[in-house]
């Protein structure tokens, strides 16, 4: 879940900051043991450590047979590093074939938003019931898959720093999700070499194609030291956020034609904000892209929200699903946030998931606002040439899928197909050449009427799920559940 730009802090301050895995030399004569799940304890964590990654080590146990599915094996755990920062999560194995099944890892957006929502109301094994449990999500993606979700960045639900510090860009994440990954294939030896798929939505857009390429560069590494690389197959964004620079002119198009809806404002306001799009697109341009400036920088992309992002807020719409209202903007326009946050703050779901001491007194909540605006002050998703990373992996036989409910506004489709239409690799050209054509469900041996659209060409998938809003799971379960099988399953739309 993208956070609404208009009501949140603006004020860019910092830059972003480069990046580099750690990794170090394996030691001479080192015998690094290897482990199976399933000799995990429930009662306490199993440490993992690796002689190529000192700076990180992983915590991890077993839940107890009653939490979320009793039908599958699920797990928890932190991962540790030395700047003392704890990132938090959840795996459970697939309800197929957990020996043989691909893995994906999955993460919210925000930026600062739990992967829980991801997990209880989304895609996860159960969905929040009212907030006094769990119950059973037929349509969980791990029906055909073994799926992390992880609270990341630093300071995101269950994840936290002993000092308080965190990270505020995206390739400083990075760095921690590529050293837990690698860690944890290398531990779990039934694991390596698996098919694996990096996934989320919203911000998601920015985090994905960077951590893939932190992994990418890091194979490099695991393959000279003699290890076995990890097998990073495929990006799976969902109504994500990639290039600002094509989002923004998208939010005229989407509040005043019939792009997604009917126009959902009126005509002199969409005078006004047709008028101020030149001018916002060029201050972008100028000051962000061509070359940077802090203030002025700031100040284009505040005048851009200001033109044209806050007069939907106005009309009390779902920025998320502009087909309806706002149910309570405290909870993301989600009621069902509310009963998560209830869920994951009882003391006794906290100690069935083994979250730390560290946060007895501390409060979950669903996205962590000052983590968001310190990305926002590094100019996070501005700076970080998000595409660049996209065309690469693209380049490099990673393949990529874009996929976006219809009726989501924040992180739309129109901005999205502008972005994927304006990506520089190799199969571009054919790729644009694409039409979009419908795509539908199957069941048995029956074709459903149309899910979507779709257009795909060489590694590269545009799709659209109609009727869905941001969280396409959530508004969609048993097209997205199709849409995740086939794709992991190397299936065509």
């Amino acid at each position: 879940m993208r956070l609404w730009p208009v009501i949140l802090d603006l004020a860019f301050l910092a830059l972003v900051h480069g990046f580099q895995i750690p990794f170090q030399e394996r030691e001479s004569g080192y015998n690094f043991t290897t482990l199976s799940l399933s000799a995990l304890s429930s009662d306490s964590f199993t440490v993992l450590e690796h002689p190529h990654f000192k700076d990180h080590s992983v915590r991890i146990r077993k839940t107890a047979s009653e939490f979320c599915d009793p039908s599958v094996a699920s797990y928890t755990g932190y991962i540790d590093t030395s700047a003392a920062r704890h990132i938090f999560f959840y795996f459970f194995e697939s309800r197929s074939s957990p020996e043989t099944d691909d893995v994906i890892l999955w993460t919210n957006g925000g930026p600062g938003c739990s992967s829980s929502l991801g997990l209880f109301m989304e895609l996860g094994p159960c969905r929040i019931d009212d907030g006094n449990g769990t119950k059973v999500n037929p349509h969980s993606w791990n029906e055909n898959a073994n799926i992390f979700f992880i609270d990341q960045p630093i300071g995101v639900g269950f994840s936290y720093a002993d000092y308080g510090e965190t990270v505020f860009t995206t390739e400083e994440a990075a760095q921690d999700i590529a050293a837990f990954v690698a860690i944890f294939f290398e531990t779990f030896s039934q694991f390596k070499g698996r098919p694996f798929h990096l996934s989320g939505e919203s911000y998601g857009g920015r985090y994905l194609p960077v951590f893939g390429a932190a992994i990418w560069d890091q194979n490099v590494h695991l393959v000279a030291a003699g290890l076995e690389p990890i097998n990073l197959k495929s990006l799976l964004i969902g109504n994500g956020v990639t290039d600002e620079f094509r989002m923004i002119p998208s939010y005229y198009e989407m509040q005043c034609t019939p792009a997604s809806v009917d126009p959902v404002l009126d005509i002199s306001s969409c005078i006004t904000m047709k008028t101020a799009l030149p001018r916002c697109q060029k201050w972008l341009k100028e000051s962000c892209l061509d070359s940077f400036d802090t203030i002025s920088c700031s100040a284009a992309y505040s005048f851009c929200s200001t033109h044209l992002m806050a007069p939907l807020e106005a009309t009390g719409r779902n920025p998320y699903d502009i087909s309806k209202p706002c149910e309570d903007r405290s909870a993301l326009c989600y009621p069902v946030t509310k009963y998560i946050r209830d869920y994951l703050n009882d003391p006794e779901t906290r100690k069935l998931l083994g979250v730390s001491p560290a946060l007895e007194n501390v409060t979950f909540s669903s996205c962590n606002m000052a983590v968001g605006a310190g990305f926002r002050s590094n100019m996070d998703i501005i700076r970080g040439h998000t595409p660049y990373y996209l065309e690469n992996l693209l380049d490099r036989g990673i393949k990529v899928l874009i996929y976006v409910g219809t009726y989501d506004w924040i992180c739309n489709w129109v901005g999205n197909e502008a972005m994927v239409d304006a990506l520089e690799w190799h199969g571009a050209s054919d790729f644009k050449d694409q039409k979009l054509k419908a795509w539908s469900t199957i069941k048995g041996q029956e074709v459903s009427s149309p899910a979507g659209k779709v257009k795909s060409s060489g590694g590269l998938t545009f799709l659209t799920i109609e009727g869905a809003g941001h969280m396409v799971p959530y508004d969609k379960p048993a097209e997205a559940l199709e849409m995740v099988t086939r794709w992991v399953h190397g299936g065509s739309f």
